[in-house]
C-alpha cells in the first residue's frame, strides 16, 4: 500500500491535564488525583496522530518563544512529523488546561498563544499543500487561514478533511472546499441549527460528512446516497481528550490510501477507541499496529 501524504494546518498547544473523581462545579476547589504536562492542540495531535497511523505527515502551524514551544517542537518532530513549516513566534505558546473525571470525560480551557498569530500562509506552506494527497484542517487558528490552505488544496486536487472543531462560523467557501466534514454533535447544530436526529442535513454543506456520536458511534453519509451507522468500539475508557483526533487522523489516513470511506471510519473508530484507552493526548495517540488490532470490518 502506498504511503499516503498527509499535511495538517491547525494549533499545538502545551495540554495540562488535571485528573479528580468529577468536574468541578462554577466556584468549586475539588482535590485532584494526578497531573501530567503532554503536547497537544488539535492540529499537532491530528499531525502526530496520522504520522503514528502511517502516513507520511507535515505540520503547518506556530508555537512561542517560551519553554512550551521548545517542547512541542522537539515532541511533536520525535513522533515522525515534518516540522519544517513549523513557525516560532516572539510570545506564549498556546496553553489547554484539561479537567478529566473518573468516567473519563473533561472540561477544556485553551488560550491560543503563538496560534493566532497564524492569519496567513506563505508560499512554501501553500506548496506544501498542493502537494499533500490530504489536507487535514480544524478551526483552532484563524478561519482565513484554514479557508486559504483549503482553496489551495482544491484547486491542486489534494482532497480536504475539514474538522470543524471548535464550534465557530464556518464561511461558505471553506465548505465549498470541503470534500469530508468530520463533527461532533454540538459542531453539528452550530453548522446546520439541526440535531442529531437530522445528521443529513449537513449534506447541504458539503458532499460527505461524519457525525462521531461518542459511545454510540458514528454516522456516514454522501450526497450519493449512502447512509451508515458505524458503532463504536468498546474498551475501558480512560480520558476522551484526544478520541476524536485520533479519530479524524486515522480517517484521513485511509480514506488517502484509497480505502472505501465507510470502511475508512470504521478503522478510525478502532483509532478513537484504542486512543480513548490512555491517558493525556498526543502521548495516547496509537500506533497503526494498535489501531489494526481493534478495527472491526464490516
Amino acid at each position: 500500500m502506498r504511503q499516503t501524504r498527509v499535511v495538517v494546518v491547525g494549533s499545538a498547544n502545551m495540554d495540562l491535564v488535571g485528573t479528580a473523581p468529577a468536574l468541578p462545579r462554577p466556584g468549586e476547589t475539588l482535590l485532584g488525583t494526578g497531573f501530567v504536562m503532554v503536547p497537544g492542540g488539535k492540529g499537532a495531535n491530528q499531525a502526530i496522530a496520522a504520522a503514528r497511523a502511517g502516513a507520511s505527515c507535515a505540520f503547518l502551524g506556530a508555537i512561542g518563544s517560551d519553554a512550551f514551544g521548545v517542547t512541542l517542537r522537539a515532541r511533536i518532530a520525535a513522533a515522525g512529523v515534518d516540522t519544517d513549516h513549523l513557525r516560532t513566534t516572539y510570545g506564549t505558546s498556546g496553553v489547554a488546561l484539561v479537567m478529566v473525571n473518573a468516567e473519563g470525560e473533561n472540561a477544556i480551557l485553551v488560550t491560543p498563544g503563538a496560534n493566532a498569530s497564524m492569519t496567513d500562509l506563505t508560499e512554501p506552506e501553500l506548496t506544501a499543500v498542493r502537494e499533500a494527497d490530504v489536507l487535514l484542517a480544524q478551526l483552532e487558528i484563524p478561519v482565513g487561514t484554514v479557508t486559504r490552505a483549503a482553496a489551495a488544496a482544491r484547486a491542486a486536487g489534494t482532497r480536504v478533511v475539514l474538522n470543524a472543531a471548535p464550534a465557530v462560523p464556518v464561511p461558505p467557501e471553506l465548505l465549498a472546499a470541503t470534500d469530508l466534514l468530520v463533527v461532533n454533535e454540538n459542531e453539528a447544530q452550530a453548522l446546520t441549527g439541526r440535531g442529531r436526529e437530522h445528521p443529513s442535513a449537513l449534506l447541504d454543506l458539503v458532499p460527505r460528512a461524519v457525525l462521531t456520536l461518542g459511545a454510540q458511534g458514528a454516522w456516514y453519509g454522501d450526497r450519493d446516497g449512502t447512509a451508515v451507522h458505524v458503532p463504536a468500539v468498546r474498551v475501558d475508557v480512560v480520558d476522551s481528550t484526544a478520541a476524536g483526533d485520533a479519530f479524524t487522523a486515522a480517517l484521513a489516513v485511509a480514506w488517502g490510501e484509497g480505502r472505501d470511506v465507510v470502511d475508512a471510519v470504521r478503522w478510525a473508530a478502532a483509532a478513537g477507541a484504542a486512543c480513548a484507552r490512555r491517558l493525556g493526548a498526543s502521548v495516547a495517540l496509537p500506533s497503526r499496529a494498535e489501531i489494526d488490532e481493534l478495527y472491526v470490518p464490516a
